[in-house]
């Protein structure tokens, strides 16, 4: 074995023996603002904020450092079980709500992380159908290309299955209907005109609605900007989902685990579309990573349900032993407070508009680049075998991997998603961090894809 870190670990979204035959493994020992070492003591500009979208704020902010050790000092952890509670599990649900009262939310459900707040939005959806005295809504539709999280229910909604994500594990959960996504690079009706990829996405959504019986279906649930895939909608294609959504009676869950507060340019995702979505999930940014949390948010006319109901249908037996934990809870005030005092959502827009400008020139240069798309701090470059086929590159033969394994040469971390770079600065970042990671990239690029 060549990687010495990785004897005793699975790693997530990896196979063993091909993570134990890495001869240059990541191995990161330290890290301060947008800036990581690893154990050769390279000093490298992190692209993608702690590898997962996470770290919005910066590492080592103190803080945060401050928050969480006096946290502990006053206490480590009690439950939330039952209606017991804790001074920062009520301070954050106080300002989570208030931060999205533009979409008229007004509870929050507490949870782990990403995939538990979608696998609990899921129950809640059903919960609310039955509720309000439909219970045959059961089933769930998804985008292609989306994902939501490794639960069974996340995993079930999974947009692909490259990788086997869904086949290594089926039977997985029923009545999940997937439809297409409204990207404008590759799209089955090879359409290249916004507002037409719009109509036949919204028309094959309301065929399938309409085939699957609409009195039948709980939610569909979508990311404003697909991660994944960076796939980014065109401006009118969530306000499209909203209606279709309101017209069947389908609630509209935003996958707001990645977008939520400040990565696409806006405190929340779908706000950035000017839509309200009855139920939101989040996490990774809601603490900056620096403790896992999560979250679910429902507006008003979900509370309606339960406040209405009085028996055992509106019992929530969902529970997570760790929701809204007091250490994370305080993580999650103080990387909020920062997102709100620095207004980080407009420096992601600021930077993530300059960063696109500066990439996108790679479309032209190299001849494996075969689209730049980006919007906030959310930013991906796709990789072709043929430009003008738009041929995807075949992820066997390792393209991405081996530029980011350039860049970080180069003094920079991306991350490569099989056909695809993806960058996701912290929402810190300034101009001259954006022109390091270009400079690192191009290097890379000039190095690799000639």
């Amino acid at each position: 074995m060549t990687n010495q870190y990785s004897k005793d670990i699975w790693h997530p979204f990896s196979h063993p023996t091909a993570v134990d035959a890495q001869i240059d493994p990541i191995h990161i020992v330290s890290a301060d603002g947008v800036y990581v070492k690893d154990d050769q003591g390279r000093e490298l500009l992190d692209g993608t904020a702690g590898g997962l979208w996470c770290v919005n704020v910066g590492q080592s902010r103190p803080e945060m450092k401050k928050a969480i050790t006096n946290q502990l000092d006053e206490m480590a952890f009690y439950h939330m079980f039952g209606g017991a509670s804790h001074p920062r599990s009520t301070e954050l649900a106080a300002k989570l709500v208030s931060m999205a009262k533009p979409e008229n939310m007004k509870r929050v459900f507490f949870t782990s992380g990403g995939s538990d707040s979608v696998e609990n939005a899921l129950k809640i959806a059903r919960q609310y159908h039955v509720l309000n005295g439909e219970p045959d809504r059961k089933k769930f539709i998804s985008l292609k290309c989306s994902y939501h999280g490794t639960h069974f229910g996340g995993t079930s909604l999974h947009g692909g299955d490259k990788g086997g994500v869904r086949r290594n594990y089926e039977p997985l959960l029923g009545g999940c209907i997937k439809v297409e996504a409204p990207w404008l690079y590759r799209n089955p009706w090879h359409c290249d005109d916004p507002e037409q990829l719009i109509d036949s996405c919204i028309n094959q959504l309301i065929a399938e609605i309409e085939f699957n019986a609409s009195d039948t279906i709980a939610a569909l649930i979508a990311e404003p900007v697909m991660g994944g895939s960076l796939i980014i909608p065109p401006e009118s294609y969530w306000p499209r989902l909203r209606e279709v959504c309101d017209q069947y009676g389908i609630l509209l869950i935003a996958d707001e685990v990645i977008t939520g507060f400040g990565r696409s340019g806006c405190l929340f995702g779908s706000r950035g579309w000017g839509v309200a979505p009855d139920i939101m999930t989040l996490a990774k940014g809601i603490s900056s990573g620096y403790i896992p949390l999560g979250a679910v948010m429902i507006n008003e006319r979900i509370e309606q349900a339960w406040e209405t109901n009085n028996d055992a249908r509106g019992f929530i037996s969902s529970g997570i032993t760790y929701s809204g934990h007091p250490v994370a809870c305080a993580a999650g005030l103080a990387a909020l407070d920062i997102v709100e005092k620095e207004n980080l959502p407009k420096n992601a827009k600021i930077q993530g508009d300059y960063l696109l400008e500066k990439l996108k020139p790679f479309a032209e240069k190299f001849p494996s680049v075969g689209d730049v798309r980006g919007k906030g701090l959310m930013l991906g470059l796709e990789l072709v075998a043929d430009k003008k086929t738009r041929q995807p590159v075949d992820v066997a033969k390792g393209l991405a991997l081996n530029i980011a394994a350039a860049a970080r040469k180069h003094g920079a971390l991306v991350r490569p998603a099989g056909q695809r770079i993806l960058l996701a600065p912290h929402l810190i970042y300034t101009t001259s961090h954006c022109d390091q990671l270009v400079d690192a990239l191009s290097k890379a690029f000039n190095e690799i894809d000639r």
